[in-house]
């Protein structure tokens, strides 16, 4: 049975030294390492027979472990959130990815969930990981709203805000809905925004469909209260964006990987999980990382997320962006991306 994990502090040089390397090697090739070959990457002259003597301490610490007889060692995900908490020295961001992400997340032209869609696109390919961003609550007064028939069980939610912001969202709507329903819907709420934010829009519809449904044909009714509920998310907050998830198909080696990826895929079409994570981290600062069992979703699946918030020109936190990718991530460098790409976001936002 594995013992509780030490701290760095009860670690010495050597062990310490050792560890790092075998996490670094499982980063770079996701494969086991072996005494000899730890020996040849090591600062220090040390026996293989020295290095096997540590490697067993660390794995009877829950550190390390051997996914088969005589062969090297892995990474635990304990010891991989040691090394992430403790030895893990964060890269430069390099000047091209940068501009990369400062490109993308421009706005002129866009809406900001198009501006957050690029940037999200662009954090996937750079970090070669699953994108994925929670879009803020539209919070802004408004000025508009209309839907727009686009074919059959399909409508375009079109939002105008009284500073000038447009931004529109397709929703699915009742199949055989009539176009005349959704001008009835569209006439229905523009009669009643008057300045109202998006939740103040919501309640105040809910509550008059509540005393006096006749004032609209049940299927109008559906509309709104999907269209409504689209925009503003329920009580759970903005929309989740997911893009990019065919990078988690890009380390499978074996058909238990392929198991696991699409036990994920799964998780990723409700949302929900995911969700419930952003919202945590929209309750705390900096850049959040969850690795493997740290999670009930990641736990199945073997894979980590690390995940920034960002803030609004109040400084208040009003979404989280990041990425999943598969345990051995090259933390180093999608950390730095993923903060980077965070502060970018809340300038767009600001």
């Amino acid at each position: 049975m594995r013992g509780k994990g030490p701290g760095l502090s009860e670690m010495n040089e050597r062990s310490r030294e050792i560890f790092r390397q075998v996490v670094e090697a499982y980063v770079e090739t996701g494969e086991p390492i072996g005494s000899r070959t730890l020996s040849r990457r090591l600062t220090v002259s040390l026996s293989p027979a020295t290095i096997r003597n540590v490697m067993a301490d660390l794995e009877e610490a829950g550190l390390l472990f051997s996914p088969h007889t005589s062969a090297g060692r892995l990474p635990t995900e304990a010891g991989m959130r040691l090394f992430v908490n403790g030895l893990l020295e964060l890269g430069k961001l390099p000047a091209d990815e940068r501009d990369r992400i400062e490109q993308r997340c421009r706005t002129a032209g866009k809406s900001v969930e198009q501006a957050l869609e690029e940037a999200v696109s662009a954090l996937s390919g750079l970090a070669r990981c699953a994108g994925l961003v929670l879009a803020p609550k539209t919070q802004r007064a408004l000025k508009h709203v209309e839907f727009v028939h686009l074919g059959p069980g399909r409508a375009l939610v079109v939002i105008v805000t009284e500073d000038g912001v447009v931004e529109n969202r397709v929703i699915e709507v009742p199949p055989g809905l009539p176009p005349s329903a959704l001008t009835e819907a569209t006439n229905y709420l523009t009669q009643r925004l008057g300045g109202r934010t998006l939740d103040e829009t919501r309640a105040r519809v809910l509550e008059e469909l509540e005393q006096n449904r006749s004032q609209l044909d049940e299927l109008a009714t559906r509309v709104v209260e999907a269209g409504l509920a689209t925009w503003a998310g329920g009580a759970k907050g903005g929309s989740l964006i997911v893009r990019g998830q065919s990078h988690l198909l890009d380390d499978v080696t074996a058909l238990g990987d392929i198991e696991r990826i699409r036990t994920l895929f799964d998780a990723l079409e409700t949302k929900e999980m995911l969700v419930r994570l952003l919202d945590l981290t929209n309750r705390a600062d900096g850049v959040q990382i969850f690795i493997g069992a740290d999670s009930e979703l990641f736990g199945v699946t073997g894979c980590s997320m690390i995940v920034a918030p960002y803030h609004d020109s109040r400084e208040r936190i009003v979404g989280a962006i990041g990425v999943i990718g598969p345990t051995r991530l090259n933390y180093a460098r999608i950390i730095p991306l993923v903060d980077y790409t965070a502060r970018m976001i809340g300038r767009l936002i600001g």
